[in-house]
């Protein structure tokens, strides 16, 4: 920390040497395609020669980049404001209030823990305002941990000390074996395959590639060389969704602080998110399919202002519990409402129009696949004919059998200070939404539903996904439910009904 006049600060000196790290070791990255593509026509001694220089060149134009982006920025927490300036070519000033600050979002990457420094990323809860949040990046770890703490205290946070450092969850490693029925699963292993493609390339190796699977399952018919392709990208997809549950879970704990939930977790990425009380306006309990066969669920908050989740996260930033057995699920979620009763609110099912629904819009759109494949065949080829019919039989139980899925996982209910909204399909989603948070109403009808006498009655937030829905509810119960959960917010827009 260097102090300067009235107050201000420069961020941490050692910016320049994480900078310097980091550029070299993706320069580095960038150099060895090039240096295997370009040697065997240069000479491998003169290419190396040239990535080494292109390496030192790159690290050292950032590195003076950076120390000029130090030299120039200061920053000041006094009691009004958070402010961070940087004077040098274009001058700017942000400058944010601390009674509007509402998340303190400290991550630290291998780097960066290596020098003991951390970004730290303070928001007052708005996505679109670029004036919304400052970003000191970085300052001494322990710095961070300060101001992560001081700058969420409240003057009435005495009232939940009793609450200071209440552990909610933490990690079970028994919570990994839900990792590899993820949909991350497939797409590792498909990823896995792309990358030794890649390589092999760089190294001018994809005809010994191909080779070796030859002489390996030579043997095969072309069936059994798919499913043992197949097999190895599952096995290998399965190790990857288990390495990337360490990564990110790592270190997972929930807690609260002054009140406030405060998440830890991440092993080389380190992340600690601290949401104030104030800001939370319910939890939703996700079941993805693949979880949900093994009766677990994850956890994530609805609180306003909840940023989406960055290019370079691996998880949403939303997501309060890890796929978890679905009691702890449920106990994560109470203790985070404040109330048992909004987890275990029976949700009362839709009108069976709404099954039948689903079960014609689900044939319906086999049949428009399947007939199109049909007609193209009656033109083209006959193969596409034979591919329309093996289509019909496999897609029409499997169209049923979602149409039905999506049916049961619909449902509603009040419990004393929530509403209860269910829905999806394959990945079920039941929201709590706090009652007094709402501050509107959607109430929608197709002519479809209009027939059937249904309508989609959607709870407007100011938070998370911004709307939270109860599909296909019979008319008169869609519109009771509404004007029970906030007494007088609908009640201009009701006629009595004959």
């Amino acid at each position: 920390m260097i102090a300067l006049e009235d107050g201000w600060q420069r961020l941490h000196p050692r910016t320049v040497q994480v900078t310097s790290l980091w550029v070299a070791g993706i320069a580095a990255g960038i150099a060895v395609p090039f240096v295997l593509g370009f040697a065997s026509a240069a000479g491998l001694g003169l290419m190396l020669l040239i990535a080494a220089g292109g390496i030192v060149l790159v690290t050292g134009i950032a590195a003076v980049a950076d120390l000029m982006r130090w030299r120039h920025t200061a920053y000041r927490v006094t009691d009004e404001r958070v402010e961070v300036r940087y004077s040098w070519v274009l001058h700017s000033h942000r400058s944010v209030p601390r009674d509007r600050v509402r998340t303190v979002d400290l991550v630290s990457d291998p780097v960066q823990r290596m020098f003991g420094v951390a970004k730290l990323k303070i928001g007052t809860g708005q996505q679109t305002s670029e004036s919304s949040h400052v970003t000191l990046d970085p300052v001494g770890k322990a710095e961070a941990e300060v101001l992560r703490r001081e700058l969420l205290r409240r003057a009435d946070s005495t009232e939940s000390a009793e609450s200071d450092g209440d552990e909610i969850s933490s990690l079970s490693w028994r919570w990994i074996r839900y990792a590899p029925v993820s949909v991350t699963t497939p797409i590792l292993g498909a990823a896995a395959f792309g990358a030794v493609m890649q390589v092999s390339e760089w190294f001018q190796l994809q005809g010994a590639v191909f080779t070796t699977v030859r002489d390996l399952f030579g043997g095969l018919s072309i069936i059994g060389l798919i499913a043992v392709l197949v097999a190895a990208a599952i096995v290998v997809g399965v190790i990857g969704s288990l390495g990337l549950f360490v990564e990110m879970w790592y270190g997972y704990s929930l807690r609260r602080e002054d009140g406030n939930l405060v998440m830890s977790r991440g092993l080389l990425n380190t992340r600690s998110l601290t949401l104030e009380r104030s800001r939370l306006r319910g939890v939703e309990v996700v079941e993805p399919l693949g979880v949900r066969v093994m009766r677990a669920a994850r956890v994530d908050v609805i609180a306003t202002g909840m940023r989406h989740r960055a290019e370079d996260e691996n998880t949403d930033p939303k997501t309060l519990l890890p796929a978890a057995p679905f009691d702890v699920a449920r106990r994560v979620a109470a203790e985070v409402l404040g109330s048992e009763a909004a987890t275990a609110t029976a949700v009362t099912g839709h009108p069976r129009a709404a099954l039948w629904r689903r079960v014609r819009w689900g044939l319906y759109s086999v049949l428009a696949f399947t007939g199109l494949l049909a007609v193209l065949g009656l033109l083209l080829t006959d193969v596409l004919l034979h591919l329309a019919w093996i289509l019909a039989v496999v897609l029409t139980p499997a169209a049923v059998f979602l149409a039905f899925e999506s049916y049961r996982n619909l449902g509603h209910g009040l419990a004393e200070k929530h509403l209860v909204a269910r829905f999806g399909v394959g990945s079920r989603r039941t929201a709590a939404l706090l009652r007094s948070g709402v501050i509107g109403w959607t109430i929608s009808s197709s002519p479809f539903q209009r027939r059937a006498g249904l309508v989609t009655v959607k709870a407007t937030t100011a938070a998370s996904r911004g709307a939270y829905p109860a599909y296909d509810v019979g008319l008169d119960d869609g519109l009771r439910f509404a004007d029970e959960a906030v007494p007088g917010l609908l009640t201009p827009f009701l006629e009595p009904r004959r």
